[in-house]
């Protein structure tokens, strides 16, 4: 039995040595002095209210475990539930967002009431209504390795990224690595998740091209679920076993989000505390740190001209020399300092503060900082501090201007022959209504089958005569809807059976729409199949799924449809 326990003992010491030996370095511990101004908080974390594993509460727990200030919670959702309003749970400060899913990525919708819709579909659709709904977005774990969660549509107006995402990090390492990862995890868990991190090359330059065209905030997102599947991954429902790592706590401990407010915040008013919070983080005042490696820490970063100081986030006008300027607090921690220009490194030091001029002549760039700690894990390694841009010399963004210029002539469809098309599952009924001799308003009842999606739709479809898009560049009308919803409108080929569609948002107030026609893009066709207007022999209206919830029911008014255009040239129109 001694025999037995000495070996036992002699297995576990060695246990423990070998897991010591493996485990990443215990984070630098720094000493910093507060500033009540600046928040320290997660970004990006799911609950039980999705596909997370704890309670609000107890995400709010593991939080103040971790020493931080605030959680932004962005479950999965469509925008239809209730967001809860901001509370302080043990002293944190939780913000319901949602995580919404397009077909070019998901998308985090921050600040955004309850919406009276389905938000789902194209990016520039579901960034549309969230702008529209008073919110902001950010792309979600933009260069996933794995591709249903990378972002694909580059294009369009999103505010944010995510330029670090947990979730990302540990997809790309090797067997090995994990298996590492998974048995030290017990020893320094922080560390350890922090030991997955590189540095994401691809994402900043992404973001520093971007911000060359626009300002774009980038933010690091957690996407903490605290758990893991047989498979490795974090997702529920792989049908095995689910383990409860990495926890909220580590992963919070892991790397943290520090955002500088106007002033301290209330830690009683949630309400106004969590809009003060959201307006820091629109307007790029957010700084990201990697606490596993070395924290605490802060940094400052602004430009000095004729105007005054603009912060982090900020822009300068063109015209106007500046010099940027970045302080590390605390001083002497051995960290470098680097200034970058339009993604590359123009200046770094050692020293707590490093400068660089901008003259106006020079033209517009993009100034941000990131500061390096020796030994950081990754490779290439995590960069320890990353903060938001400063903007120099770019002209004032221009007033949107409209898709498409004034029509010049108008080609209105047949009033005879209007029909419905429908699931079987789904009710509707079709009156028309004549105003004038020449337009007829058309009046859609529907009722969706009910049930979980499952192509439930209901639509107005219209007949057209050979080659009724000569020379058009639009198909326009005058709808109207019972409660406000997107509708897709879609021109369809009978030969083929082929569609090609555009969503569009209707209210309870009439409102003229124009879809232009090179903004279809393929409902049951490759991306990028070339659309031959010539074959167009249908226009429907289709409420669907995609925006609508099985077993609803409403009313779409459509009148004064017609194909409009500048010219009278036979075109082919290539979807974007």
């Amino acid at each position: 039995m001694r025999r037995f326990l000495w070996v036992l003992l002699s297995l576990t010491v060695a246990a423990v040595a070998a897991m010591a030996m493996l485990a990443p370095p215990t984070r630098a511990r720094l000493v910093v002095d507060a500033d009540a101004r600046v928040v320290r908080g997660a970004m990006h974390v799911h609950t039980l209210n999705s596909d997370g594993t704890g309670t609000p509460g107890q995400v709010a727990q593991a939080a103040a475990r971790a020493g931080l200030d605030f959680v932004v919670l962005a479950d999965h959702g469509d925008g239809t539930r209730t967001p809860t309003p901001p509370r302080y749970v043990d002293g944190v400060l939780l913000v319901d967002g949602v995580e919404i899913s397009t077909t070019g990525g998901h998308y985090l919708a921050l600040g955004l009431g309850q919406s009276p819709y389905r938000l789902a579909g194209e990016p520039r659709d579901v960034i549309e209504d969230v702008a529209r709904l008073g919110g902001f977005g950010i792309a979600a774990h933009p260069d996933s390795p794995k591709g249903e969660l990378s972002w694909r549509e580059w294009q369009a107006p999103f505010e944010g990224l995510e330029w670090l995402n947990a979730d990302s990090a540990w997809r790309d390492e090797t067997r090995d690595i994990l298996a590492r990862a998974i048995v030290t995890y017990w020893w320094r868990r922080p560390e350890v998740i922090a030991s997955l991190l590189d540095r994401p090359v691809t994402t900043l330059a992404r973001w520093d091209a971007l911000n060359r065209r626009r300002a774009v905030i980038g933010i690091a997102g957690h996407d903490a679920h605290a758990r893991m599947g047989s498979r490795g991954d974090w997702e529920p429902g792989d049908g095995g076993y689910q383990l409860h790592m990495p926890s909220y706590s580590s992963t919070f401990r892991a790397f943290s989000s520090s955002v500088a407010l106007s002033e301290p915040p209330t830690r009683r008013d949630a309400g106004r505390d969590a809009v003060a919070l959201l307006g820091a983080i629109r307007a790029g005042r957010v700084t990201t740190v990697i606490d596993a490696v070395a924290g605490p820490a802060r940094v400052g970063f602004s430009a000095t001209h004729s105007g005054g100081i603009t912060p982090m986030g900020g822009e300068v006008g063109p015209g106007v020399d500046a010099v940027l300027t970045a302080t590390i607090a605390p001083a002497g921690s051995g960290a470098e300092i680097q200034l970058l220009k339009d993604g590359l490194v123009v200046e770094k030091s050692s020293a707590d503060s490093i400068s660089v001029a901008h003259a106006a002549q020079s033209g517009p760039a993009v100034y941000r900082v990131e500061v390096a700690w020796p030994g950081a894990p990754g490779s290439p390694a995590v960069p320890w501090i990353v903060g938001n841009p400063i903007r120099v010399g770019f002209q004032p963004p221009r007033a949107s201007r409209p898709l498409l210029p004034t029509a010049q002539w108008a080609r209105p469809v047949p009033m005879e022959h209007w029909r419905v098309e429908q699931h079987p599952a789904s009710v509707t009924r079709l009156v028309p209504t004549v105003l004038t001799p020449n337009n007829t308003a058309h009046t859609l009842s529907w009722q969706l089958g009910g049930g979980v999606p499952a192509g439930q739709y209901a639509a107005i479809a219209v007949p057209l005569p050979t080659d009724f898009f000569r020379g058009a560049d639009r198909v326009s009308f005058t709808g109207r809807s019972a409660a406000p919803m997107r509708v897709s409108v879609q021109v369809r080929l009978s030969a083929t059976g082929a569609r090609w569609q555009r969503s569009v948002a209707l209210s309870t107030s009439p409102s003229d729409v124009s879809v232009a026609l090179r903004e279809l893009t393929p409902v049951d066709a490759e991306p990028g199949t070339p659309l031959d207007l010539g074959g167009v022999d249908a226009i429907l209206v289709v409420v669907d799924t995609v925006n609508t919830a099985p077993g609803s029911a409403g009313e779409v008014w459509i009148s004064e449809l017609r194909a409009e255009g500048m010219d009278d040239q036979v075109r082919t129109v290539r979807s974007k």
